[in-house]
């Protein structure tokens, strides 16, 4: 079994989470850093267009169906009622081998976390005073998740309690240099640590 590096990317919706991790990807694997990406998604998805084979064979009833080429490959389960949604570990423990994984979603899940916070962005969505918590849920993340070891935000002037580093959401280098510092192992079968 592999032992991958974690580290989460959270943060509130339209933040910049997906920009980030694209730029840590570039970043790292031009360190030669093997990187594997887990998304959470709220809502059902779809990688598949209605009328393809692989389309048809999952509205067929087949559990799961497995398209491969040359280039790629992708596995696709078909959950059925009732059936749990899949935690962390057996997601990790269905990835292929890399050093390190990047996390967007399972916020409670993660061993460690960097928040992508854009107060200005929070305080234009909320209508909020910027770092404020407000009932609209745009205010940031830290305060009640401790996972979060660090904050990539565009604010220089942000204040930060002790114990969380403020990244230059701008300076991509020195945010995968923050990863691969203080990346978790993951050890199959653990949880959160």
């Amino acid at each position: 079994m592999h032992a991958p590096a974690i580290m989460g990317i959270t943060g509130r919706s339209g933040a910049g989470k997906t920009t980030l991790i694209e730029r840590l990807l570039t970043v790292l694997g031009r360190r030669g850093v093997r990187v594997s990406t887990i998304k959470h998604a709220h809502h059902g998805f779809d990688i598949d267009r209605p009328g393809k084979d692989s389309w048809r064979h999952r509205a067929a009833g087949a559990r799961e169906v497995l398209v491969a080429s040359g280039t790629r490959w992708a596995l696709l389960h078909e959950a059925p009622d009732g059936e749990a949604e899949p935690g962390l570990p057996e997601l990790i423990g269905r990835m292929g081998p890399a050093d390190l994984i990047l996390v967007e979603g399972f916020r409670g899940a993660m061993p460690a976390a960097i928040e992508v916070y854009r107060p200005s962005l929070s305080q234009a969505l909320s209508g909020a005073p910027s770092g404020a918590l407000d009932g609209a849920g745009k205010g940031p993340l830290w305060p009640v998740t401790p996972q979060v070891l660090a904050v990539a935000t565009d604010d220089a002037a942000l204040a930060l309690p002790p114990g969380i580093a403020r990244l230059d959401l701008a300076d991509a280098a020195a945010i995968g240099d923050f990863v691969m510092a203080r990346a978790r192992p993951w050890r199959p079968g653990a949880g959160a640590a």
